[in-house]
């Protein structure tokens, strides 16, 4: 089979591999799309926890069930398939296993023509979906979906604040909050990016780069903010706890920023503000989400797709942090 290697973080090649099988329990997909995210990029660059060469990245695919290991229920063989990433989570709903891990590494990710995953791991694939509409929505939307709702609590009549909008996951938190009736604000990085949060459900948004974009928030939507998801972290992390009413929530699923910078705690013990920090999902998060995007018809924005032997332009692309929604790579 072919499939994508990154052997170095200036390396990343097309390789002949032999086909895998799949273990007792497991299923084979043949994949037909793959997505990237951030995950991907940092593994790349070498600094992502446990990060190791060779490796096949990715974590998002979609395709067709092709071979069953043993064990592994027969109805299942040529079902059009979304795989889940997160593996082995554990029995906890509010907290993965110490076995937890994501597809892509350790183990082989979803850039190569076949992967072998936990059929526990996969799910009918929405009929109203393409197969690269498929692929773009595991890691980012199940993110987005416990983020919003598992932790954060989101309800139709409250105000959410997403920061970042651009990326995978905070596209899908704009169409998931707004699907639901809530009132959407964001952070970004350029105006254009803005814009098309608006056209997708969000009502306002600020640049992040600007010295009084809380300022501005607070002008905007003056009796505070019920939610605020970030998945930046950095020295602006600070500045989120004036943006809250009280009894206010952050929750927190990435650190791209950086550390966070000295807080008061006063800040945040007399507003009674919860700091929630989320990875990933649970099974039932997942199928939760599944049925959300059912029954909201939420279909994922995606930004470019681009042929398996362009590989290496995709994660340039999303390197260059000029997309909005998800960046896909066409397998099959």
């Amino acid at each position: 089979m072919r499939a994508i290697i990154i052997s170095s973080p200036d390396h990343l090649s097309i390789y002949e591999l032999s086909n895998p099988e799949p273990a007792p329990g497991e299923v084979r997909v043949k994949i037909f799309a793959a997505a990237l995210n951030r995950r991907d990029h940092w593994i790349k660059k070498g600094i992502y926890r446990d990060s190791k060469y060779p490796v096949v990245p990715g974590s998002d695919g979609a395709g067709i069930v092709d071979m069953l290991g043993d064990g592994v229920s027969k109805d299942l063989l040529n079902q059009e398939v979304i795989i889940n990433p997160a593996i082995n989570w554990g029995d906890n709903p509010n907290f993965h296993s110490e076995k937890f891990q994501i597809l892509g590494l350790p183990e082989q990710g979803t850039m190569a023509e076949y992967v072998c995953v936990p059929a526990e791991n996969i799910i009918k694939k929405p009929s109203f979906y393409s197969f690269e509409k498929a692929a773009a929505l595991p890691l980012a939307g199940l993110t987005a979906y416990r983020a919003l709702f598992t932790r954060g609590g989101l309800e139709s009549n409250q105000k959410v604040l997403i920061t970042g909008a651009g990326g995978g996951v905070s596209m899908f938190m704009i169409k998931y909050a707004h699907a639901i009736g809530a009132t959407v604000f964001v952070t970004s990085s350029s105006e254009k990016k803005i814009k098309k949060a608006q056209q997708i459900g969000a009502t306002d948004g600020v640049l992040y780069s600007s010295n009084d974009w809380d300022k501005q928030l607070q002008e905007k939507q003056p009796e505070g903010f019920d939610l605020i998801v970030d998945g930046a972290g950095g020295e602006n992390f600070d500045l989120f706890f004036s943006l809250l009413h009280t009894g206010g929530k952050i929750v927190i699923y990435g650190g791209t920023a950086g550390k966070l910078p000295e807080i008061i705690p006063a800040k945040i013990f007399w507003k009674q503000i919860s700091v929630l920090g989320t990875t990933m999902g649970s099974p039932f998060d997942f199928e939760n989400m599944i049925s959300f995007i059912h029954k909201h018809r939420i279909e994922p924005e995606i930004d470019k797709i681009f042929p398996l032997e362009d590989a290496e332009l995709s994660f340039k692309h999303m390197e260059s942090q000029e997309q909005f929604g998800k960046i896909v790579i066409k397998i099959g």
